[in-house]
Formats: structure tokens, C-alpha cells, sequence
């Protein structure tokens, strides 16, 4: 439901994002290598950043943290990552730690993805967008 009563807020802009993982620190190693992006910060043994200069990520370590059961689950929050080559960008996550579940229901115009604390992201071309 929208509520077409309130004026929209001049330069709101996204600038951090959190996630919670296994290991947190691990997982914001995965996304930097995932994205190109900088480890900029680390908080102790449990957090982590990454950014591109203009946006930032947190990941947390969430002891008791639970992947969903995907699809069965419903998720929370999902990633749309757009690469050039799509199938360099796959292999790429693959071996840096990302599994490929056997649903996959973008057919071929994109490809779901499990990160290391298994919560799904999809990938896809650039031209896609």
C-alpha cells in the first residue's frame, strides 16, 4: 500500500546496507571479491565492510544465524548482481565460494547463486537492466 499523501524526501540516497551471516567477515570477504569492492573496516572478530566508495555493506556473524530453506522459505532480502560476462562472473563466484542450487527459475536471463552463509543472489547480464 502506498501512501500518496507524503511528498517524497529530496536526496535520500541508499548508503549502507547490513547482513547477517555464519561469519560475517568472511561473507563481507566474499561480496568484495563478488563486486570489486574495498574492505574498508572491521569490527573485531564479528563485523566487516566492504564499499565502493559511495555505498557501504556490513556483514555481521550472527551465532545463531539460519539460512533460508529456498525456495521454500520466503526471503527477506534478495541481491541482483549485474556482471558484463556473466559466465566468467559464475565461475569467478564459484570458486570464491558461492554454490549453484539445482532451482533455477530465471531460465536464461539470470542465475541464482547461494553465498557462503547460503542465502540465494541472483546474477545476471548488465545489458539485462
Amino acid at each position: 500500500m502506498t501512501n500518496t499523501s507524503l511528498a517524497p524526501i529530496a536526496g535520500a540516497e541508499v548508503k549502507n546496507a547490513a547482513f547477517w551471516g555464519h561469519d560475517g567477515k568472511a561473507l563481507a570477504s566474499f561480496y568484495a571479491t563478488a563486486l570489486g569492492w574495498t574492505l574498508t573496516q572491521t569490527y573485531g572478530d564479528s563485523a566487516a565492510m566492504i564499499s565502493d566508495g559511495t555505498t557501504s555493506y556490513v556483514f555481521y556473524t550472527a551465532e545463531d544465524f539460519q539460512a533460508p530453506n529456498w525456495p521454500e522459505d520466503e526471503l527477506v532480502l534478495h541481491l541482483d548482481l549485474g556482471f558484463d560476462d556473466v559466465q566468467a562472473a559464475e565461475q569467478n563466484l564459484l570458486a570464491a565460494g558461492a554454490t549453484k542450487p539445482d532451482h533455477q527459475p530465471g531460465g536464461s536471463h539470470w542465475t541464482v547463486l547461494l553465498d557462503p552463509s547460503g542465502q540465494p543472489f541472483c546474477i545476471s547480464s548488465n545489458d539485462a537492466w
